[in-house]
């Protein structure tokens, strides 16, 4: 998270009355054991399906528990190969960069979680820490532009995650407890019941560490719970509530050469701040023959707070946020011969309202936002397994803020856009399949950014045509899949550190373009070795303007990651993993003149674990070369953000 500035209230009545009513209608129909659902999973379509989105990377339940990763950020960076960059706050929330989109990277990629979107109307990264990662059944990584379905933010793709759906009668449970290096401790218990056609589940977990750095502690509770009914062959309805705790110690930037000297030196040992987070959701899935209809409902608060010290004197900064979205949809599926039509709308609501008290702000901001989409997609030639789909969507944003104390002059202002998507895949042989996708994908400017722009209007929205192609060959036991892509943007929303007599300003860039290719495989090697990689290869440049040709900032030509689990059946098991960071340039380095770059890095990350009946040990250590390394900085040699130093656990898991 980025702790900083503005919000109001969002009214649920007629959104709550509508799910509620579909929910208690449906719980009167015919009631059966839940085990009689099949089990599902959401896919591009945004309804349950088993066929996952063309050229998606799938993470499984079996993968995140043999790599041990502790949440699911580590999951989406360890296995899925996306790259992070360490938080400023000492938290495990990484900033996601999918396609190098640099410092504006989480405002880029959409999250999802069981179809409910996480996303900020601010420049915040996504708080993935609060989700119990023992609940996730799966998580889908789709690469590239994705507006159509999930509208703004979705350029650089899309990240999904499913918890699982408590299934069959009896309770099941874990307790999980871990301590480490830099006095690091995480205790987690989930608990899951069913009882025929309704189920409970319910997680907490509290961690805490000191971190790496001075003055960089962090600590954080979590609460996840809910209810769920099954009616078949119908469907289901739930809620589910989630809340959070945190608090972090701010450790500020460093030079290059205090880096050099001590890299866990802090200059900033006053500063602090705190997340709470609540959410509320309820959703429905209901069949009436070949049309099935399902919505989701959910409410978000924040209260955000901190504290920095300037030349001894305190500034505070306090906010809180509130997000309510409503998104109904329809799919009616249809056969003709071998084919198979598919047809999805829905319509996206979302109002998010912030009020700000702090020492450099003091202005009040909503947002709504109205969408409506429609996809279609055909299948047919069975032996070749056909696949086009085809959508459109259009979005339009409200926007009021007031602020006596802002940069520039707020306004209120109104903007509609459009995105469009083309896509397909063909099995041109056994376990061969070529895919495409072509599109306009887009992003608006956030309260964030048109509060501190460089322009006297607000800012114009991002838009993105996005081209790729892709071939994916082989099976379980060995598998590859390789894209080239293209995004060309015009307006990239971007903060300039070189405007406003270089106190930096966010603005509309000059246009710019990301291409490049990614390539990821797996292969069993006998019956108990499984190695994995990924590779992504991006030029992130201007193509007009000043600076064209000229290297986008913050953004390695190249991530790889690769990993090698053992996995023997006899109790025993074990997994290693290495990532490559190249080169970047500097933050503030747009004319690509700085005489040095953000060094490249690799890192080794392991786990041992043994397990005996219900019962497992394990020992893991991150970073395990001590690599003295960053991924933030801001200004040329400086403005640095260092990454953590070796880390060495040991676990503790009672499965029940």
């Amino acid at each position: 998270m980025i702790f900083a500035a503005p919000a109001r209230r969002a009214p649920l009545a007629l959104a709550c009355a509508f799910a509620m009513s579909t929910i208690a209608a449906n719980a009167v129909a015919q009631s059966v054991a839940q085990e009689t659902l099949a089990p599902v999973v959401v896919t591009a379509a945004r309804f349950p399906a088993t066929a996952t989105p063309i050229g998606a990377t799938v993470i499984t339940a079996e993968q995140i528990r043999n790599a041990g990763v502790a949440d699911v950020n580590a999951a989406i960076r360890r296995i899925g190969g996306v790259f992070g960059r360490q938080s400023l706050d000492g938290s495990p929330d990484f900033t996601l960069d999918m396609r190098g989109f640099g410092t504006n990277s989480a405002q880029n990629v959409v999250v999802m979680v069981d179809g409910v979107r996480l996303n900020e109307n601010e420049l915040t990264n996504t708080v993935l820490s609060s989700i119990p990662v023992d609940t996730v059944e799966r998580i889908e990584i789709t690469r590239g532009g994705s507006s159509v379905l999930y509208g703004d933010g979705a350029t650089g793709g899309v990240i999904q995650i499913f918890t699982r759906r408590p299934s069959g009668s009896g309770t099941r449970g874990t307790l999980f407890a871990e301590a480490g290096r830099f006095d690091a401790r995480d205790l987690r218990a989930s608990v899951a019941h069913g009882a025929g056609p309704w189920s409970f589940d319910a997680a907490v977990a509290d961690r805490s560490t000191d971190n790496y750095r001075e003055n960089n502690k962090y600590e954080q509770t979590s609460f996840s719970g809910g209810v769920q009914y099954a009616y078949a062959p119908n469907g289901r309805a739930g809620l589910r509530f989630e809340s959070s705790r945190s608090d972090s110690r701010l450790p500020g930037s460093l030079t290059e050469a205090q880096f050099q000297a001590n890299p866990t030196q802090s200059n900033t040992l006053d500063d602090f701040g705190s997340l709470d987070t609540d959410r509320i959701s309820a959703f429905v899935e209901h069949r009436i023959g070949a049309v099935e209809l399902a919505a989701e409902l959910s409410h978000r608060e924040r209260d955000v707070g901190s504290t920095y010290v300037f030349s001894g004197f305190p500034s505070a900064s306090r906010y809180q946020a509130e997000q309510t979205q409503f998104s109904p949809r329809l799919r009616h599926t249809s056969m003709l011969g071998d084919q198979r039509n598919e047809f999805v709308t829905g319509i996206d609501l979302t109002r998010w309202d912030r009020q700000v008290t702090s020492s450099f702000s003091a202005g009040d901001a909503e947002q709504e936002s109205k969408a409506i989409y429609v996809r279609d997609e055909l299948t047919w030639n069975a032996p070749h397994n056909a696949r086009l789909a085809v959508g459109a969507r259009h979005e339009r944003f409200d926007k009021e803020y007031a602020d006596p104390l802002a940069f520039v002059t707020p306004e209120d202002t109104e903007q509609s856009i459009n995105a469009f998507s083309v896509e397909g895949s063909f099995d041109v042989a056994p376990a061969v399949t070529v895919f495409a996708k072509a599109g306009r994908s887009y992003r608006i400017a956030n309260i964030d950014e048109n509060s501190y722009r460089s322009s006297p209007g607000v800012l114009a929205p991002q838009t993105s045509r996005d081209l790729e192609l892709g071939v994916s060959a082989g099976n379980d036991a060995r598998k590859a899949t390789a894209r080239v892509f293209r995004h060309r943007l015009t307006n990239e929303l971007f903060f300039d550190p070189t405007l406003a007599g270089g106190f930096g300003a966010n603005t509309n860039l000059d246009p710019t373009r990301r291409q490049g290719v990614e390539f990821e495989g797996n292969a069993l090697l006998g019956n108990s070795l499984r190695l994995t990689g990924a590779w992504q290869y991006v030029q992130s440049e201007f193509r007009d303007g000043p600076n064209t040709g000229r290297d986008m900032v913050l953004v390695p030509k190249h991530v790889v990651t690769t990993r090698l689990a053992w996995t023997p059946g006899n109790g025993h098991s074990a997994d290693v993993g290495a990532q490559w960071v190249a080169s970047q340039r500097f933050g503030d380095d747009f004319a690509n003149s700085c005489d040095a770059r953000v060094p490249s890095y690799t890192t080794v990350d392991a786990r041992y674990a043994r397990r005996l009946g219900d019962w497992e040990v394990a020992v893991s250590g991150l970073n395990l070369l001590d690599r003295q390394h960053y991924s933030y900085a801001f200004s040329c040699r400086a403005g640095i953000y260092p990454s953590d130093g070796r880390q060495l656990k040991v676990s503790l898991r009672f499965d029940f």
